[in-house]
């Protein structure tokens, strides 16, 4: 086989369809798009999300419930047996380590240490919060539990 022997598969290439060329053409006056409505429209686009047809839409006629704070921080959530299991005697772990490492994604305002788990070595850990049984393990094991300031 040789380059001037290659042909396409049949089926391949098809013609381009050439629209609004008149009646005979069987591609003329509406051009395949059919009589009116949204689908015969320049664009065709699907409308938005949420949209009813110029109804008012469901999310605007339901009353809107609850609160929702503005100022809330959202925090990460680490337990101790993910640190002792990721993390190598006397290694120092905070929110950049955290990050390198792969485990903390997204935007977080701060760390949160939860007591799940066993610490089997001693690791500093900087947080912003510590549950009274994380702090209790995590010095037992020789480790640090330093509180910084959280992220405003």
């Amino acid at each position: 086989m040789q380059l001037h022997n290659l042909k396409a598969p049949r089926g391949a290439n098809q013609k381009r369809k050439r629209v609004g060329r008149g009646e005979g053409s069987g591609l003329g006056k509406t051009s395949g798009s059919g009589n009116k409505g949204q689908l015969a429209r320049s664009g065709k686009g699907k409308p938005r999300r949420g949209f009813e047809g110029g109804q008012l839409p469901m999310y605007r006629r339901l009353p809107k419930r609850g609160f929702v704070n503005k100022f809330a921080r959202s925090w990460f959530e680490i337990n101790l047996q993910t640190l002792c299991e990721r993390f190598a005697e006397g290694a120092t772990v905070d929110m950049s380590i955290l990050k390198q490492a792969g485990i903390l994604k997204g935007q977080y305002d701060g760390i949160r240490v939860l007591g799940n788990g066993e610490m089997t070595h001693k690791l500093a850990v900087h947080a912003a919060h510590f549950s009274a049984s994380a702090k209790d393990k995590i010095v037992a094991a020789g480790g640090q539990a330093i509180v910084v300031e959280a992220a405003a």
